[in-house]
Formats: C-alpha cells, sequence, structure tokens
C-alpha cells in the first residue's frame, strides 16, 4: 500500500477544491490550479479533507497513487502560500538587473547580456545583484525555471563561478599543480 498516497490531504481555510471525474481545480488567494489525474486515480472531498484513491494494486496504479496525492498537495500549497527558488550568482562581474517583475538581464562574462523573460505565472525579484528569487504558484514551473537560469552559466568547480541554488553546495577541485 502506498504510504505517501493514502495520506488525507486537509485543505485550508481560503482554499476551493473543485472535483469533476478526474479533473481537479484548486482555486486559492493566489491563483487557480487545474489537473487531471491519470490512469483511473480518483479523489473524494468530504468537508476539508481530501482523499486520492486508486482502483487497484498494480505497480502502476500504486506508482501514480502517491504521484498524484503529491501533485494535489503542492497545488493547495502553491495557491495558499506559493513557492521560490533563490539563486546566487558568484563570479567578477557577474550580476542580473531586474526589467520588471517578469524580465531578468544577466551579465555572465558573455559578450552580450543575457535576457530572461519570465513565463506565466512566474515573478523574478532581485534584491541584490547578485541574488534571484523566483517565485510563482506551480512548484514545477517555478523550479524548471530556476533550473533554466542556473542552465546558463552553472558552477565550475576551480574558482565556484557561476548560478547556483541557495545553500548548494560546489565540489571544489585543486587547480595545476605548480613546480
Amino acid at each position: 500500500m502506498s504510504r505517501v498516497g493514502s495520506q488525507p490531504i486537509t485543505v485550508p481555510s481560503g482554499v476551493d477544491v473543485s472535483i469533476s471525474g478526474v479533473d481537479i481545480t484548486v482555486k486559492g488567494s493566489r491563483g487557480t490550479l487545474e489537473r487531471t489525474l491519470p490512469g483511473g486515480i480518483s479523489a473524494s472531498l468530504d468537508d476539508t479533507v481530501l482523499k486520492i484513491d486508486r482502483p487497484d494494486d498494480s505497480r502502476e496504479s500504486r506508482a501514480l497513487h502517491g504521484l498524484s496525492r503529491t501533485l494535489v498537495a503542492n497545488m493547495i500549497v502553491g495557491v495558499s502560500e506559493g513557492f521560490r527558488k533563490e539563486l546566487q550568482i558568484q563570479g567578477v562581474g557577474y550580476r542580473a538587473t531586474a526589467r520588471g517583475k517578469n524580465a531578468l538581464d544577466l551579465a555572465l562574462g558573455f559578450s552580450h547580456p543575457v535576457s530572461i523573460e519570465a513565463p506565466e505565472g512566474i515573478e523574478f525579484e532581485v534584491p541584490q545583484q547578485t541574488q534571484i528569487i523566483v517565485t510563482g504558484i506551480d512548484k514545477q514551473l517555478v523550479g524548471q525555471v530556476a533550473a533554466d537560469i542556473r542552465k546558463w552559466r552553472k558552477p565550475e568547480p576551480y574558482k565556484g563561478k557561476g548560478i547556483r541554488y541557495l545553500g548548494e553546495h560546489v565540489a571544489r577541485k585543486a587547480g595545476k599543480a605548480a613546480k
């Protein structure tokens, strides 16, 4: 039995969950998210408790049971609290500049600035030139946008220059040994 999938999800006040067949819609103070449950997975709502059920004990159903429960729980957290990823920029001359809430210009040692446009539902904050905060209600989208920004200049192991997640450890290597 799936331990994750069998756990009930408590719906906080201010969040409205509506279920129509295999479609779940979650509305909250930050926005609305929709998802279609895969492969026979169903959901039921009793007052403030949402339960995800599976049709049988096949391997695929067990895998989708826990996945579906986690995705729906992330939707509820997203519309009530939101998600954020923080990135740090390290390197001489490397910096970020915000162009409103939906666009960034990055100076990463290339001959041109890198312009990044945020997809729908994602916002950028630049409290310092070396810090980027990606916020939104969809956990997958926030993580993907942060990964795409990091991909422009991954941290290199010799000097540690590049874009890294807040708190990320970069394994450092020794350079060439001098004679």
